[in-house]
């Protein structure tokens, strides 16, 4: 009983602690970042930064994650390395840290050796409170070696639904991260992302190898945005509703967001012709076009940006008062990510999509692209099997080289080698070689089903996609409840909501 009370103090002091370090941290943060306090969710998640646990921490586009590891690499004893997916989005907080004066530093390709070698040699001794890298260049060995030599104090997963094998900016590097952390002395892990369903959330767990996660869910959808669905008929109808909604917001900035590269070239043409302020970006443009685009719509020269969903991580801007998808997205992760952008300021946004149903094809056709019939993996693990040189010491196979010898579209044997780079099989460079052999019939079977079962899940994503387009009910009511809240009130804002004939309510 005595020892019951002594733990029962200890842990009572414990938080007392906590929420003092804690009110230090905000007083702070009101200094350093000038913000008016704690969002929604934030404290929550430094506690558990703080008191050394894994954490996931769910928060909307704009609603403050990076303060969530900026603020502890204040305090803590050791660097906070941030993994991050964007060159753009790191030298962006980078820049930020550096002007109010916050020892950083990235480790990425866009270092010549000079520099590479003295950043290495500063995190090696520890010099610098936070270490941004991307998730290729964590697997590095010297990247690791520095990191250990330096100290470790906390690991951040930014976007972290790119480790989910559901994630729909899925990239082979973030699995070789648990590995990282297992290098570096299992640090305490924070996953931040703006979206998560149940499955995403214990696929992350498990990626990971999370330890009993804290989970904050800081809600999917801020309450200054207003969602609407304007159905058009034809794409004659969709210009011109298109043209409206620009014309309705006479303020601030505006993106629109198209499914392919062609839509958005043919878009961006038509707002020019119309005397729009308008920029575009996509991934066939060249990198320098890329970067005018951005910055110019950063700087407010560019009033409206019409562009594939290559434009998107790490846009800060707060005055964007309207998104409009010209096509109905891939999912209600995508499309509640990309309508996020919106509002970042607090200020009344619109989140507008211009739903026509001909247009799933469009997304039903990507699904095709992106999972490759059984019938064509087995082609390429065909192959692969049979080419000498492919074989560790051998010269190689291009892709190109492969993709004739399997007689298939290179789109289709480059998803594949992706799947069997993924999976530890397949190592790509300019020339591919079979790193391990599969050696058994059932784990060939195993990696086809999982594959076709990831399928057949993307394939549900989309069904509840174009389910929120066509539903009468509150629209962020039906977002919150995909990601897991429970007991959600209607928004009273949405377009459902202030129909006098629809039962939103319901």
């Amino acid at each position: 009983m005595a020892g019951s009370r002594v733990r029962s103090r200890a842990r009572r002091r414990a938080a007392a602690g906590l929420d003092r370090q804690l009110d230090a941290l905000e007083a702070r943060a009101r200094r350093v970042f000038a913000i008016a306090g704690f969002r929604p969710g934030q404290r929550d998640i430094l506690a558990g930064v703080l008191a050394g646990h894994d954490v996931i921490g769910i928060l909307p586009t704009g609603a403050g994650k990076s303060l969530c590891f900026q603020l502890p690499a204040l305090v803590l004893p050791h660097t906070v390395v941030v993994v991050s997916p964007l060159l753009a989005l790191i030298h962006d907080q980078h820049a930020k840290l550096d002007d109010r004066g916050i020892d950083a530093t990235h480790l990425d390709s866009t270092l010549r050796a000079g520099g590479e070698r003295a950043a290495i040699e500063e995190v090696s001794a520890g010099l610098h409170r936070i270490v941004y890298v991307t998730p290729e260049r964590l697997e590095k060995p010297e990247t690791l070696d520095a990191l250990t030599a330096g100290g470790v104090s906390l690991l951040v997963v930014d976007e972290a639904h790119c480790v989910s094998q559901w994630g729909h900016d899925f990239r082979p590097a973030y699995l070789s991260i648990r590995d990282a952390v297992r290098a570096l002395g299992r640090p305490p892990v924070l996953a931040l992302t703006a979206t998560a369903t149940q499955d995403v959330r214990d696929d992350v767990t498990r990626q990971l190898a999370l330890t009993e996660p804290l989970v904050v869910d800081g809600g999917t959808v801020r309450p200054n945005l207003r969602f609407e669905v304007a159905r058009t008929v034809n794409d004659d109808v969709k210009r011109a509703r298109l043209f409206e909604l620009l014309e309705d917001t006479p303020r601030g900035t505006v993106i629109v967001y198209t499914a392919t590269v062609r839509a958005a070239d043919e878009v961006w043409a038509h707002l020019g012709t119309q005397g729009v302020s308008v920029g575009r970006y996509h991934a066939r443009l060249p990198a320098a076009s890329r970067r005018d685009a951005q910055d110019r719509f950063m700087s407010g020269n560019t009033r409206v940006m019409v562009a594939t969903k290559a434009f998107g991580l790490g846009i800060d801007k707060p005055d964007i008062r309207l998104v409009a998808h010209y096509h109905v997205p891939d999912s209600l992760e995508s499309y509640q990510q990309e309508a996020g952008r919106a509002g970042r300021d607090g200020a009344l946004a619109r989140a507008v999509l211009l739903y026509r149903l001909e247009d799933r094809r469009i997304q039903t056709y990507f699904l095709g692209v992106r999972y490759p019939r059984r019938s064509d993996s087995l082609s390429v693990f065909r192959v692969l099997g049979e080419s000498p040189e492919a074989v560790p010491g051998g010269a190689g196979l291009t892709l190109a080289d492969l993709a004739e010898r399997a007689g298939l579209p290179s789109k289709r044997v480059r998803v594949v080698v992706a799947q069997l780079a993924g999976a530890g099989i397949v190592a790509r460079g300019r020339r591919l070689h079979v790193i391990r052999a599969i050696a058994r019939d059932d784990e060939l079977e195993q990696l086809l089903a999982e594959y076709e079962s990831r399928h057949g899940t993307d394939r549900d994503r989309l069904d509840a996609m174009t389910g929120y387009a066509e539903s009468t009910r509150c629209r962020p009511r039906i977002l919150r409840e995909y990601f897991g809240e429970q007991d959600v009130a209607p928004c009273g804002l949405c377009d459902n909501c202030n129909d006098p004939l629809s039962p939103a309510r319901v």
